[in-house]
């Protein structure tokens, strides 16, 4: 749902200077923010389209443009296992590091125009605190485009957050680099990171993106002890081949075994509007493998009936689910199964 109160306009609008970059010769930058490391020459930007070079200077072009203060329940994030039945104000902007063939958001990820950008009126990171605060919501989820590309304004929101006691997550494709990581580390308190698929996958369908990195990433974030949470799409004819589930389960196997594991249901879009939906028998086998696998947490989405949670020890409900609204029953105050004391690494 939508959030109706009075936010937009009213900020102060300015010019912000980019965090983790290098300055090279000749008026050349390298952006340190993702995993590309763009060189950008002078009066250029980054793939991303919202980093640019301004003699010697990158700035970020999307800082205070907010496209979204919408309000969701974590679970659409989809974060199960943690803050379960909260509520959520949504940030977003511009761009992407990111050139996926099925992105749902392409009208905004893969938009390069600055004057669409410069267009959209400018939100202060005070004013989505407080808008947060007023829709008395729970926390704000760093989403629907990638949170990476406009990290100095996520940031700073985060911080202001943190001071008002209102959790902060990301929604992200993970292939930002590891100092990020170090910037946001004090101020995240979960992340659903999107895990593609295999190395083909990433190079021809994401567009040229390391899968190695990716999991050194998701490894990274792990040891940083960030409650984590991992999404794979399932789309048709690309990635939902057993060997794709298998291989996937066991990375995140090799982690934890208590990670949430998302398997979710591709529906038409952008450049892959001709595949069709996944078939839900394909989700059930995946899921299957990832239990055999031995992860205890697998979820399927995007079906219309989100799976409930069960203790993995001895199968006590400790989440009920209907569609994205959720109820702990079965959990005490520290996240562990009520009946039998389990472990579950679900943050209440």
């Amino acid at each position: 749902m939508g959030f109706t109160g009075s936010f937009a306009g009213s900020g102060q609008e300015e010019l912000h200077e980019a965090m983790l970059y290098e300055k090279l010769p000749d008026k050349k930058v390298r952006c340190n923010l993702c995993r590309r490391e763009c060189t950008i020459l002078p009066d250029k930007s980054g793939v991303c389209g919202v980093r640019k070079n301004t003699d010697g200077i990158l700035y970020s072009l999307v800082y205070g443009r907010t496209l979204t203060l919408e309000v969701d329940p974590i679970e659409k994030k989809p974060l199960f296992h943690f803050k379960p039945g909260s509520l959520c104000l949504g940030v977003s902007t511009f761009g992407c590091n990111l050139f996926c063939l099925h992105c749902q958001n392409w009208q905004t990820s893969q938009v390069r125009e600055a004057d669409a950008i410069a267009g959209v009126p400018f939100t202060s990171p005070e004013q989505i605190v407080q808008a947060a605060l007023d829709g008395k919501v729970e926390g704000i989820a760093y989403t629907y485009t990638e949170p990476t590309i406009f990290a100095e304004y996520a940031l700073d929101t985060m911080k202001l957050a943190k001071k008002k006691k209102l959790y902060n997550v990301w929604v992200s494709n993970g292939y930002m680099t590891q100092e990020l990581i170090d910037e946001i580390a004090p101020y995240l308190d979960a992340i659903n990171v999107d895990f593609k698929g295999d190395a083909k996958f990433y190079q021809d369908v994401a567009r040229g993106v390391d899968i190695k990195k990716i999991k050194e990433n998701i490894a990274y974030l792990h040891q940083n002890e960030i409650h984590q949470e991992i999404t794979t799409l399932v789309i048709p004819g690309y990635n939902d081949t057993e060997k794709t589930f298998r291989a996937i389960s066991e990375f995140v196997y090799s982690l934890d075994d208590k990670i949430p594991l998302h398997f979710t249901r591709f529906y038409p879009a952008y450049k892959m509007a001709h595949i069709p939906p996944t078939d839900i028998s394909k989700l059930n086998t995946a899921r299957e493998i990832a239990l055999e696998t031995g992860l205890k947490y697998v979820y399927i989405g995007n079906t219309g009936a989100e799976g409930s949670t069960k203790c993995h020890t001895c199968e006590n409900m400790l989440i009920q689910r209907v569609g994205y609204a959720a109820e702990s029953t079965g959990l005490d105050e520290k996240g562990r199964c009520e009946k039998c004391s389990a472990e579950t690494g679900i943050i209440v």
